[in-house]
């Protein structure tokens, strides 16, 4: 088997992945191009996607650049202004597919990983990455891979009977294809809250969650978002499912929710108990009719690649601190837990190089190879 030898293997080039890119390279790793992969001091980034841009480039085009949630510019190269009607999906991979010429990063794609396993016993030997074009041998991994790719579908009792249409927010693309019908939105989220609004003026709209919301009107400021993300950090550090920010603080008043009100479409219905062939069994036994079933349901890490490294605890989590696995520390998960946010990941990007040129064996490594000094 013909295996490629690198220093650093980022996996996925999302905002975290071409964060940890763009830190290798400041600190003077080298691409890890066919007349390079000998030399240490090398990296390559694994990207699934066919072009550049992220889970951005799969978003519904209704998601404009004044609506959308968490943009952070990525380091080194701010955002280009752009129109506040345009699409997101249009105007963050040109970002990205700029960003990538721009610092020359060592990216190739379409490469879809499928496993990361040891190469053998030792605790500070290479970690193997197979993929659909080949095997890497790796020093260390940073596994960038978000959670766009992994969508969360709750199990309910007669899922499979519906004759109607279920789908995922991840497959939404317009309104427009639900005119006249009804629909039942699941969901107490962000996403949710914007597809109910948008939905709405076009078919019968229901909306239903687990619990009851708890809404945030007050300003959503620093102390309370760095709380928020303590609270997840604590999570992962345990080995938990990451679970979302929302989770840990609320669901904000926004321009949606706002809207959805004033045209008396935002009220929440408890989850239905068992779906139908032709709608839903409420609680209280009343049948619901519905021609569609919309999972606003968020997204889990997309992390099944890791599965051979055995460090899914019983709570089903991996344990990480400080965005390094505490149980396999050559491996790095950014863009997990509390750095699922843009300007989270840009940050665990950052440590995570930080942590590996921290190494002391990575510091001679580059100091021999004329690479750039390193200052601890």
């Amino acid at each position: 088997m013909d295996i490629s030898p690198v220093d650093v293997l980022v996996i996925g080039a999302g905002q975290a992945g071409l964060s940890a890119a763009y830190h290798l390279q400041r600190r003077g790793y080298a691409a890890a191009t066919s007349d390079a992969r000998e030399a240490r001091g090398t990296y390559v980034v694994l990207d699934a996607n066919p072009a550049p841009g992220g889970a951005w480039q799969h978003r519904w085009p209704s998601l404009r650049m004044a609506t959308v949630n968490g943009i952070h510019q990525l380091p080194g190269y701010p955002v280009p202004p752009a129109d506040p009607a345009a699409a997101s999906h249009d105007v963050l991979p040109a970002y990205f597919a700029e960003y990538e010429r721009r610092f020359r990063l060592a990216i190739e794609r379409p490469v879809a990983v499928r496993a990361v396993r040891r190469a053998d016993d030792d605790p500070h030997g290479r970690l193997l990455v197979e993929s659909d074009r080949g095997t890497w041998s790796a020093r260390f991994v940073i596994n960038a891979t978000g959670t766009w790719t992994h969508p969360f579908w709750p199990h309910y009792p007669g899922q499979e009977l519906f004759r109607g249409r279920q789908l995922h927010v991840a497959d939404y693309v317009s309104a427009d294809e639900f005119a006249g019908q009804r629909v039942v939105i699941v969901g107490g989220g962000g996403s949710a809250l914007q597809l109910l609004d948008e939905i709405s003026h076009v078919a019968e709209t229901t909306w239903m969650t687990r619990r009851e919301p708890e809404w945030i009107h007050d300003d959503f400021d620093e102390p309370a978002r760095i709380a928020a993300i303590r609270g997840v950090e604590e999570r992962v550090r345990q080995g938990l499912p990451p679970g979302s920010v929302i989770s840990v603080t609320g669901l904000r008043w926004n321009r949606w929710a706002q809207s959805a009100h004033d045209r008396g479409v935002l009220v929440r219905h408890p989850m239905f108990t068992r779906i139908e062939e032709d709608g839903v069994r409420m609680p209280d036994g009343s049948f619901l009719p519905a021609d569609v079933i919309l999972w606003a349901t968020g997204f889990r890490a997309a992390i099944d690649h890791l599965a051979p490294l055995r460090l899914r605890t019983p709570q089903g989590g991996i344990r990480v601190a400080n965005a390094r696995a505490t149980d396999e520390p050559r491996l790095f998960l950014i863009g997990y837990g509390p750095s699922q946010s843009t300007v989270g990941a840009n940050r665990a990007g950052r440590e995570a190089v930080r942590a590996i040129m921290a190494e002391p064996d990575v510091v001679r490594a580059a100091d021999a190879n004329g690479l750039v000094a390193v200052s601890r």
